[in-house]
């Protein structure tokens, strides 16, 4: 794990996270569907030197960052919370802080929502992080990087076509 992790909340300057969120979602006009429509959280180091943005000081580089989405209540009468992106910067991938966001987006959530979901392209890479971190899998949204992307999505070397649903119960 790398250092302690603190995680603040984005209110403004999103645009400044746009290389972090596009590890996660690399075309940006649909990242731009949700940017806007939830709650941003970055993760820092507990030192992380701060500079000047806008009116506030604000730490300088972000391991990762996440936004989540109030998506409602579901079918099952069940109050649903989504992690539309979750991004680790690759020199801290694999050190904890990706589960640091998720663990912090359960806490913030509990209270108030049933079910944390994510949905993400079917991927060796992925999928398997998201059930280590408690998620299972729910459903199959077929073709959904075909029919949304511009170009094909590969990760890991496999091209992503349905978006796998998966949750876990707050």
């Amino acid at each position: 794990m790398t250092s302690p992790v603190r995680i603040v909340p984005v209110y403004c300057d999103r645009d400044r996270y746009r290389d972090l969120l596009l590890l996660a979602d690399e075309q940006w006009d649909m990242i731009e569907l949700y940017l806007h429509r939830g709650e941003m959280f970055a993760a820092y180091t507990e030192d992380e030197p701060c500079v000047k943005a806008d009116s506030s000081l604000v730490p300088d580089r972000a391991l990762g960052c996440m936004i989540v989405t109030d998506e409602g209540v579901d079918g099952r009468g069940l109050r649903i919370a989504e992690v539309k992106s979750l991004a680790v910067a690759p020199s801290h991938q694999r050190r904890g802080v990706g589960r640091a966001l998720l663990e912090f987006a359960a806490a913030r959530h509990a209270p108030t929502h049933d079910v944390l979901r994510v949905g993400t392209g079917d991927s060796p890479l992925t999928v398997p992080f998201y059930e280590a971190c408690g998620f299972t899998r729910s459903h199959v949204l077929p073709n959904f990087f075909i029919d949304n992307y511009d170009h094909p999505i590969v990760e890991a070397g496999v091209q992503l076509k349905d978006m796998v649903i998966l949750e876990r119960c707050l």
